[in-house]
């Protein structure tokens, strides 16, 4: 039985819906930011999937940007969590808010 787009799409929402939980539910900072990791993701396997349906590389080009975005944020966002746990010693969502004082 060959590997169709319909079994990528299908695991690109599972994935999908698993990082979607994961930010709504969650409470911890390093877990919702993994989470939005599994959402880019989700969205990778998509792109790549419908560039391979339909023969054409434009997906697979953004991807690769795709993949550069969450990098960059993933520097970016880890940075700005080392900074947090820094100062406040906890990595708890509830009390981001408290980073102005």
């Amino acid at each position: 039985m060959p590997i169709t787009t319909t079994h990528y799409i299908l695991l690109s929402a599972a994935l999908f819906t698993i990082g979607v939980v994961g930010v709504m539910v969650r409470r911890n900072i390093i877990i919702i930011f993994m989470s939005i990791e599994l959402i880019l993701n989700a969205v990778n396997i998509n792109l790549i999937a419908f560039s391979q349906q339909l023969q054409n590389g434009i997906g697979q080009v953004f991807a690769i940007f795709v993949i550069a975005v969450a990098a960059a944020e993933a520097a970016v966002g880890l940075g700005i969590i080392l900074a947090f746990y820094r100062n406040k010693e906890t990595v708890n969502i509830d009390e981001m808010n408290v980073m102005r004082s």
